[in-house]
């Protein structure tokens, strides 16, 4: 029998969760794209950032590769974090102090529909940006697309961890700023200096010790390694600084974070200002 919205409201436990989830999730994907200059910015900016890079830069990387091609992996890696990190942490500051998050507390939507919804959103916006940068670089001869099915993988598992990690993250730090308008000049700093550090702009084995070490506490040098070993040739691998793609260290990493942001979140999650009753 098909669950009628009256029965689905009714119901109880995980299934339920997920159901009113993947609901919120189309809600949130029809919200999002209804704020056209949100959507062009974020769907184009990964492509912005290489467009503009690979023209004011251009210098050989170790083993025979343009700074295009290294750079390509990086800029995914930008892409999914502020996607799912920076989108989310300001987006739900906005919304509890919109109000939204007090009303949602007040209706019988399961808590965990509402970061359901969210995770949705963001990994639909990750596989649009992907699709149009790689399409681009493609078409513009910036990267080569692997044609081996187990780089296709390594991409969806890594962007699977990297987008619930990111967007647990995200979800954690929204209750640090104090108002929705003072969100972007929190939020924003942090995913700057992140972006910098973590090999993005510049070849991570070749920045200092203290820096990899720093980096390598955070995700989004994991998912740009990650990235790094399914666009670019096997052969790179040895120019890494553990000198392989370390996949078992990424998928544990990028999981940790999302327990930590998930635990994180469950204890310091407001759905109130604090001056709201």
């Amino acid at each position: 029998m098909t669950a009628t919205p009256a029965t689905v409201r009714a119901g109880h436990g995980p299934l339920h969760a997920a159901s009113i989830g993947w609901e919120r999730g189309k809600l949130e994907l029809r919200e999002f794209f209804r704020t056209r200059e949100s959507v062009v910015f974020t769907l184009t900016f990964p492509l912005i950032l290489l467009l503009f890079f690979t023209q004011v830069i251009n210098y050989p990387i170790r083993g025979g590769l343009t700074f295009s091609q290294y750079f390509v992996p990086g800029v995914l890696a930008v892409g999914l974090f502020g996607a799912s990190f920076q989108t989310l942490a300001i987006q739900i500051s906005i919304e509890r102090e919109k109000g939204i998050l007090k009303r949602l507390e007040g209706t019988p939507m399961p808590p965990a529909a509402y970061f359901i919804g969210k995770i949705i959103m963001v990994f639909t916006v990750v596989l649009l940006e992907t699709a149009i940068l790689l399409g681009a670089s493609a078409a513009m001869g910036k990267v080569k697309l692997p044609t081996e099915p187990g780089k296709y993988l390594t991409w969806l598992w890594i962007t699977i961890l990297g987008v619930a990690a990111g967007s647990v993250l995200g979800m954690a730090f929204s209750s640090v700023a104090r108002s929705g308008k003072a969100a972007p000049a929190v939020v924003t700093p942090v995913a700057l200096v992140l972006q910098f550090i973590s090999g993005v702009y510049f070849v991570f084995a070749s920045s200092p010790t203290w820096l990899q070490i720093t980096a390598s506490i955070f995700p989004l040098r994991w998912i740009a390694q990650g990235y790094r070993s399914v666009f670019l040739p096997d052969s790179y691998a040895d120019q890494e600084v553990a000198h392989g793609w370390e996949h078992g260290r990424t998928a544990l990493v990028l999981a940790a974070w999302a327990i930590l942001g998930l635990l994180v979140t469950a204890r310091t999650f407001r759905w109130r200002n604090g001056r709201d009753a």
